[in-house]
This record gives C-alpha cells, sequence and structure tokens, in this order.
C-alpha cells in the first residue's frame, strides 16, 4: 500500500475560524458545569449536532446553538482557554500562522465593554502565541443581521488595535439578509486603516453574492466563496486578482450547502487558479479541525501531495503573516514536499 505524507506534518495557514466555533467539545460542557448554564441536547451529546442551514428555520437552529455555546464565556479565564486550545489545536494540525474571528460585541456585556474585551482577546492572543510558538492574529468582524453603525463602530475599533494583533475586517452572520453596500463605509473605515477585507459570500446564496463583497466592500478576501464556482466568469476574476477564497468543505457539506463533501468545488476552483484557504469555520458544531479539511481535498477530490502542498502555500500567500512568517512556512512546506512519506 502506498504511504502518504501526514497531513498535520503540512505546514499551514489557517484563515477561517471563528472564536466561540473553535472551542473543544470538552471545554463547552466543563464551561457549562462551570457557570450552571444548561446546555441544548445537540451539544452534549459524543457526535456533532445534525444541521442543515439552507433554509432560515435551519440557520436559525444553528445559531441558537452557537448562541448557547458562546453564553458559557462568561469570564477572562474563559476567554484566556478558548485562545489557548484553539492554538493548541491549530499547531496540533499544522498550522504556523492563526486568524481567529471574532465579533466582541458577542462577550463585552460580561466583559465591561468592547475596549475590555478587545484587550482581554488580544492578550490572550499574545499570551497564547508565546505559549505554543504558533502565529495567531486577530479579524474582527461584523454582524451583518446588526445595524450597519455596529458595523462602522467595530471597524474603528478594530483600526485602533491594528498595531496590537488586528489584521482584517470580517462580515459574517446570515448572508441572505443585509445588503453588503450597507456595509461599505464599515469597510471603507478598515481599508483606510491598514486592514484587509474578508467578508463571508457565496455560502449560503449565489455567485451575486461574492461580486457584491469584491464591488461594494472591496474585499481582498472572501469568507467560502464556493458559490463562486457556478459562475465562470467570476471564477477568472478571482483568479485574475489572487482573491483568496476561505473555503470550509466540511462546515459546507454540515450545512447543507452541499451534499457530499466530493460535492464542494475545490477541484473546479482550485483548477481555475483562483487560491484556495482551507479552514474548519465552526470544529465545534462541524466536529472536525484544520487537517480534515486536506483530508477531505486529498479523499473527495483527488489532490496529490504537490497540489495538497499548493494548497498550503496558498493559504499562507492569502495570509496576514509578516514576511518572515511566510518565509519560514513557505521554506517547510518545501520541506515537507521534498521528504519522503
Amino acid at each position: 500500500m502506498e504511504r502518504v505524507r501526514d497531513l498535520t506534518k503540512l505546514p499551514k495557514a489557517h484563515l477561517h475560524l471563528h472564536f466561540t466555533g473553535s472551542m473543544r467539545p470538552q471545554t463547552l460542557l466543563e464551561l457549562a458545569d462551570k457557570h450552571g448554564v444548561r446546555l441544548p441536547e445537540a451539544l452534549t451529546g459524543a457526535e456533532p449536532p445534525e444541521l442543515r442551514a439552507t433554509d432560515e428555520r435551519g440557520w436559525f437552529r444553528f445559531q441558537r446553538l452557537y448562541d448557547a455555546a458562546r453564553n458559557c464565556l462568561r469570564d477572562e479565564e474563559d476567554i484566556r482557554r478558548l485562545v489557548r486550545e484553539a492554538a493548541e489545536e491549530d499547531v496540533r494540525d499544522g498550522s504556523g500562522w492563526l486568524e481567529i474571528q471574532v465579533d466582541p460585541t458577542s462577550y463585552a456585556p460580561r466583559l465591561g465593554g468592547l475596549i475590555p474585551t478587545m484587550e482581554v482577546i488580544l492578550d490572550a492572543v499574545d499570551s497564547a502565541a508565546r505559549e505554543t510558538g504558533l502565529g495567531m492574529r486577530v479579524l474582527v468582524a461584523a454582524n451583518r443581521m446588526k445595524h450597519p453603525l455596529d458595523a462602522r463602530t467595530l471597524a474603528r475599533l478594530a483600526v485602533r488595535y491594528a498595531d496590537r494583533g488586528v489584521v482584517g475586517f470580517g462580515l459574517s452572520n446570515d448572508e441572505r439578509r443585509g445588503m453588503a453596500r450597507d456595509f461599505d463605509r464599515a469597510f471603507a473605515i478598515a481599508r483606510e486603516g491598514g486592514l484587509l477585507a474578508a467578508p463571508h459570500g457565496g455560502e449560503l446564496t449565489g455567485p451575486a453574492s461574492v461580486r457584491d463583497c469584491l464591488d461594494d466592500l472591496e474585499a481582498t478576501r472572501i469568507g467560502h466563496g464556493v458559490r463562486a464556482a457556478e459562475d465562470a466568469r467570476l471564477l477568472r476574476r478571482l483568479a485574475d486578482r489572487q482573491i483568496t477564497c476561505e473555503v470550509c468543505p466540511s462546515s459546507n457539506v454540515a450545512l447543507g450547502v452541499y451534499d457530499k463533501p466530493e460535492e464542494v468545488p475545490l477541484r473546479t476552483m482550485f483548477e481555475a487558479g483562483v487560491p484556495l484557504a482551507l479552514g474548519a469555520d465552526d470544529p465545534l458544531l462541524f466536529g472536525s479541525r484544520l487537517a480534515a479539511q486536506y483530508e477531505i481535498a486529498r479523499e473527495h477530490h483527488g489532490f496529490d501531495d504537490a497540489e495538497l502542498a499548493e494548497l498550503a502555500r496558498q493559504s499562507v500567500r492569502g495570509s496576514a503573516a509578516p514576511p518572515e512568517v511566510r518565509s519560514r512556512l513557505l521554506a517547510g512546506i518545501d520541506t515537507w514536499l521534498t521528504t519522503p512519506a
């Protein structure tokens, strides 16, 4: 039987991981017990919950479970534990750089406001990076279910902390709600402050939402973006401009965007020249972390080791990692590929 290289040893960057969704299932149970929180039964089983978010009822259930998990993060100690464990999991999967995505308004009421919350998160990131050796930064994400003025507040907050570890600004939640152009001023504030623009698009809705992210928000990366595969002209545009799409195969299947892993258009996008950065999205709810996404590319899409190495390179190139980190990771990828399995 032919031996294959260990994908947990392949250096890579992780560009699509949500804060609460990065939590270990056991940590969720322990924090719920600590704070006396009663969790929905779907979050207490041995298997990840069954989800399907292609209709509003399904998305509401997904969001309800996410909110229940977030309700267990109540103090600074909880935040520090989550960040440290997210870093540990990424290192275990071969990640050398992590950009974790957070909406600080979700935690601010219990942590004393937006500024204290950002201080706690960024200090936790600094500590986790030192303890694990993982390069780690933060992407602040606005919620498209809220008013665009809230997004502007978050964009200004993100810019304020650009020298403390915030590298980007995003827009998450149900892309069927809220027009991208309503958030154009928030993204302009972020761009003017030197942050990369990485809104979600092309997941629950089609290619038009990706175009909106490009046209209205001047995106430099797209969270998900898989539905762009339905429009050849849009794929060419993404390839020509080298816009990295943060593709999360396990998430796409779990939420019903595609029925099977082999239906996620990884091969289509890769061969069209669109840069890809595989991500785990919300491992707590979807049951798999970063290396498993590369396993999907190998097992369900026939990516050989050279192509998997190129996927890893694309994740590094699409990141906000400083030049010295990029060089180290790219050299590590070459070593992984040239070392016999």
